[in-house]
């Protein structure tokens, strides 16, 4: 049996919920007006190799994520605490994947790859990591 060529990938979903609104859209605009969603935002981090018994990274090593989303995102109007950009989807998962490589990926056998957010179970945005 031959080698597959390849890379491993992992994701870790977290949850949480939250509200904001959208400046700058037409008049009317339903995510110009403050409204809630139920967040879902997954990390996905690949490897050169695998360590220990076979990981790209302990899932257990994520748990810094989910101390932030709960202190910082959950249950928060996004635009009082992300007062730097404009909350879409779009931005916050740039904004997490920023935190990502900061304070989590530097004691990570992994790298991360891409953040995706989902406002609902139908809708989503990516952000992918440039390396």
């Amino acid at each position: 049996m031959s080698a597959v060529i390849g890379e491993h990938r992992i994701g870790k979903q977290f949850r949480f919920e939250a509200a904001h609104y959208l400046p700058g859209l037409p008049e009317g605009h339903q995510c110009g007006r403050l409204h809630g969603h139920s967040y879902t935002v997954e990390f996905v981090l690949t490897a050169d190799r695998l360590t220990g018994p076979g990981f790209v990274a302990d899932f257990g090593d994520l748990a810094p994520v989910k101390k932030m989303i709960d202190s910082t995102l959950d249950h928060q109007v996004l635009n009082e605490v992300l007062p730097e950009v404009v909350p879409t989807s779009e931005n916050l998962a740039a904004h997490l994947a920023g935190w990502f490589v900061e304070h989590v990926e530097p004691g990570l056998p992994g790298r991360l790859v891409s953040v995706r957010v989902s406002e609902t179970a139908t809708s989503w945005a990516q952000f992918e990591v440039a390396r």
